[in-house]
């Protein structure tokens, strides 16, 4: 079965409504002031069963200028247009507006069926046929059938059908793969079962029980039931209007506007990148900054028009735009949107969106620009190396790549993987891969080089710079999961040196002056004096007058020639000192097999204030382990 969105579109009253339920039986007023006032206010819906399996769902639309915003609402998901012009009225304003709406929002295909047949006399439906065709001249339906039909008597519904069929045999179906999306247009409550939303299903299948997301407002729950066009269903498809019975969500807590998503996939944003059409109807030009309302399937916010190479845009031209929103949508790239003012309500304007995520752009940046032109094309490598590049140091995911550009998944991989072996892009990191430019990834390089050179040029003493502390020093914006692939290439290249926990430059041997040899030289014969009760930092500060960093440099300098050893972080024993009470703790266990801290204490006369640090230490060196509050040998 082939599913395909039939939408009706035209001035009000021209029989939009008695056509569809000429063709279906389904009288698409539900509304008592809609029967009241016989005209359509909200959305309403049909379906229609062709032969050759072929299903369509109908939305049938306002045609009241009051009712515009409900219209635009029912074009997303649209398929093929059936455009309703009375054949005894011809043209009107709305049948106008329409038309402009309909190709703002990227609608293809469609037909015009000529309403009221029987009403007019043959000279009078061949003047309003040539007025129609000079009407659609241009358009996406200036070669599209006019058929003329009459709701009333059944002339010329069958040519209708049979056109409808034609023209569904030539249309794709929505793309089945990928992630369901849904946006809402109607909801409403059902005894037994909660809380019940409508639309169209856009792209990919949504099943029972799947977990779903509620964007933008966030709001989680689970698919308990699934209806198209009237029967139940445990998958619904692209192209299908559904209702979907939402458990989990209060009838208060989703609206019209709405998009079901699965859970933890899609984002919303509030600001968007993409080319606007200002329609050569507008009744005057569009400046910079103007605020007006975007509707986007059945989604409508405020936006801020930011004009990024000019500061007006006159009506016929076009145009690419950074569009502000008040409030967060869920827009993806691809989308159609509309642009209209409050007053008069009036469309003056559309496009499609090319960038859903982009930063703050600087306007007339040939950079920015560069990306605009590309993005919905099929030039897949050029979009990925643009947006690589244009990540600077903060990198790029892959699924930020396929959020931003809409380009499938298979295609992006085999662009990526295109990018790769020249090295113009590198993937940093494997889970989730994220790519950066070459010249990005040389830049952190650099950086990270200058960041260790810098330290060691105040720290001569010190054999290199401590790992953890220059993974800090990756600028704010790089993901510090960076470091790791970064070091690893340098140490590669041979620009810097990992050893234990410290990166030194390749090469680097400390060269210590005179005066540091001859305080280093009088901290080891201090700490040899001091025997098995080395001085702390500070004693050692105060005897030699001398700051802190000093004596810890010196200290660490002792500790690399192997003349001192680092016992905890104030307490520092000099090699011959610390060897003999090894010695002597590796003759107390030999010979009495375990051994206590006191006891340890009573054969080397030591203080708590240094037993239990280099008990610790032993252990650490895998002397000695701890059992209970004794010490046994660690078997070798």
């Amino acid at each position: 079965m082939k599913h395909l969105i039939l939408g009706t579109a035209g001035h009000i009253d021209h029989g939009k409504t008695s056509l569809v339920k000429a063709l279906t039986g389904i009288d698409t007023d539900r509304l008592k002031e809609e029967k009241a006032r016989g005209i359509t206010i909200e959305l309403g819906f049909a379906h229609l069963e062709l032969a050759g399996g072929i299903r369509f769902g109908i939305v049938d639309v306002p045609g009241h200028e009051k009712f515009v915003r409900t219209m635009v609402a029912g074009v997303g998901g649209m398929d093929l247009v059936m455009l309703v012009i009375a054949a005894d009225e011809g043209i009107m304003p709305q049948t106008r507006e329409h038309l402009d709406i309909l190709r703002l929002l990227g609608v293809k295909s469609g037909l015009i069926a000529l309403t009221k047949r029987d009403m007019v006399d043959p000279e009078w439906l061949a003047l309003v046929t040539e007025e129609v065709r000079e009407f659609t001249a241009g358009s996406f339906l200036e070669n599209a059938p006019i058929i003329p039909v009459s709701a009333r008597t059944g002339e010329g519904l069958d040519a209708l059908k049979a056109e409808l069929g034609r023209l569904a045999d030539l249309s794709a179906e929505k793309r089945r793969e990928g992630h369901f999306r849904l946006p809402v247009d109607r909801v409403f409550t059902m005894a037994g079962f909660g809380t019940v939303v409508t639309g169209t299903l856009l792209s990919g299948e949504i099943r029972v029980g799947d977990e779903l997301e509620l964007l933008p407002s966030g709001r989680e729950g689970r698919v308990r039931g699934i209806q198209a066009h009237g029967s139940k269903v445990d998958t619904g498809m692209a192209g299908q209007r559904l209702a979907v019975n939402v458990q989990g969500v209060d009838l208060d807590q989703v609206h019209r506007g709405n998009v079901l998503v699965p859970r933890g996939v899609f984002r919303a944003t509030r600001t968007v990148d993409a080319r606007l059409d200002h329609l050569a109807s507008a009744p005057r030009e569009l400046k910079h900054r103007a605020t007006l309302r975007l509707h986007s399937a059945t989604y409508e916010v405020p936006a801020q028009v930011i004009l990024l190479d000019r500061d007006t845009l006159l009506p016929g031209e076009s145009a690419f735009v950074q569009l502000r929103l008040k409030e967060p949508a869920l827009l993806l790239p691809g989308d159609s949107y509309i642009l209209r003012v409050a007053s008069p309500a009036t469309t003056v304007g559309g496009g499609v969106v090319l960038d859903p995520f982009p930063p703050r752009r600087r306007r007339r940046s040939d950079e920015a620009l560069q990306l605009l032109e590309v993005l919905g094309s099929e030039e897949h490598q050029r979009i990925c190396a643009l947006l690589v590049n244009q990540s600077l140091l903060s990198g790029i995911a892959f699924e930020e790549i396929l959020l931003r550009s809409g380009i499938p998944r298979k295609a992006a991989e085999t662009a990526l993987a295109g990018l790769l072996p020249s090295g113009e892009i590198i993937q940093v990191v494997r889970e989730p891969r994220t790519f950066l430019s070459r010249e990005a990834f040389a830049t952190l390089k650099s950086g990270l080089l200058g960041e260790v050179t810098a330290f060691l040029a105040t720290n001569p003493l010190k054999e290199g710079m401590g790992k953890e502390e220059l993974k800090t020093r990756l600028p704010k914006r790089s993901d510090q999961r960076f470091f790791t692939p970064l070091l690893s290439a340098m140490e590669r290249d041979g620009t810097l040196l990992s050893e234990r926990d410290i990166v030194k430059p390749a090469g680097r041997v400390v060269q210590s002056s005179a005066s540091s040899d001859s305080l280093a030289g009088k901290i080891a014969t201090f700490l040899g004096e001091k025997g098995s009760e080395p001085p702390t930092i500070k004693e050692t500060m105060e005897r030699f007058r001398c700051d802190e960093k000093t004596v810890r440099d010196n200290l660490a300098l002792l500790v690399r020639k192997g003349e001192a050893v680092r016992i905890s972080s104030d307490l520092f024993y000099a090699a011959p000192a610390l060897n003999g009470l090894r010695e002597k703790l590796v003759a107390l266990l030999q010979a009495k097999g375990e051994i206590t801290p006191p006891e340890y204490r009573e054969q080397t006369g030591l203080s708590r204030k240094y037993l239990i640090p280099l008990l610790e230490y032993f252990d650490g060196e895998k002397l000695t382990i701890r059992v209970g509050d004794k010490r046994v040998l660690r078997k070798r």
